[in-house]
């Protein structure tokens, strides 16, 4: 049976599969990156994991997988197939795609995980039919990918797409990107998580707990959500105006709270436009399947470029 290796590379852990022509996932598979190990324990596991998956495509498929397709965090310079940084995995300007090749002897696409979650939301998630569309998952950070016409666009220099480093409050919190109020220092999960911890008193509460301190009526988690939803809906006006996407998609762990989240936040964002057309807000479909059947795409466009070449 025709396949590729898709893999999707975390902080800690990393989510694989094997993706038939059609998109199907005919095998999953995790592991944990060993990333306390250092970074190049990390790129060693990376490369058996792939090799592992490839004996398992040729002893219960029949066959050896014919490409594989990988995502990665941090910064990615997917035309040369390098990962350029990553801060949770300690690594610089790895060369990972050639590091596969070699170690599974067939065509290898590289890229960036939000990227291509957002290719895969796109294509067969959220976004289907969307000639048009941004996907902004909420979690430790904020991040987009700007799909136009079943693609993702990288930019210039690979970075498009970094919505999290909108400032939305010029005197807000300080942001690890050396700037004050980015967006992602406000509304991501991290952040709601920070703020209903203080709120509530309560060190170990998260933004789960948020939502559901919301649901039940809390007024101070409904203080803490509130904020979060209008800073989130301020940059997304923003990068409306920039981008005018026929749909927006929200994934990530925010999006887990449901209409929680999506109720105010469609009312904020269409308080907060004016001359702009409102695109329709979804919540993202593919879960944390997204960067697997995204990297699979990677590898099967990566074969249809090669034929067409």
């Amino acid at each position: 049976m025709r396949h590729v290796i898709a893999l999707d590379v975390g902080g800690t852990g990393m989510k694989a599969a094997l993706v038939g022509t059609d998109g199907t996932l005919l095998h999953e598979a995790r592991r944990a990156t060993g990333r306390e190990r250092g970074a190049d324990a990390v790129v060693e596991t990376i490369l058996a994991f792939a090799a592992d998956l490839r004996a398992h495509g040729e002893e219960h498929l029949g066959e050896s997988a014919v490409a594989a397709g990988v995502a990665v965090p941090g910064i990615v310079d997917a035309e040369k197939g390098i990962a350029v940084y990553a801060a949770n995995l300690g690594w610089r300007d790895v060369p990972l795609r050639a590091l596969l090749e070699t170690r599974l002897g067939v065509p290898v696409a590289l890229g960036h995980d939000v990227r291509t979650g957002g290719l895969a939301e796109g294509r067969i998630g959220a976004g289907r039919g969307a000639d048009r569309f941004l996907f902004v998952p909420l979690g430790t950070g904020i991040a987009g990918a700007i799909g136009i016409a079943g693609a993702i666009e990288a930019g210039a220099h690979g970075y498009a797409g970094e919505i999290g480093h909108i400032v939305v409050r010029p005197d807000g919190p300080d942001c690890g990107c050396g700037q004050r109020g980015c967006l992602e220092t406000l509304a991501s999960a991290a952040a709601v998580t920070r703020a209903w911890a203080a709120a509530s008193g309560d060190p170990a509460a998260d933004a789960a707990d948020c939502a559901k301190a919301v649901e039940s009526g809390d007024p101070a988690a409904v203080r803490v959500w509130q904020d979060a939803v209008d800073a989130l809906s301020a940059g997304l006006v923003t990068a409306l105006t920039l981008l005018d996407p026929g749909t927006l998609i929200i994934g990530g762990g925010l999006a887990e709270a449901g209409e929680t989240l999506f109720t105010p936040l469609r009312a904020a964002v269409e308080e907060r436009i004016t001359f702009q057309k409102l695109p329709h807000i979804v919540p993202a479909a593919l879960g944390d399947t997204a960067g697997c059947l995204g990297a699979g795409l990677l590898a099967w466009d990566l074969l249809s470029t090669e034929v067409s070449a």
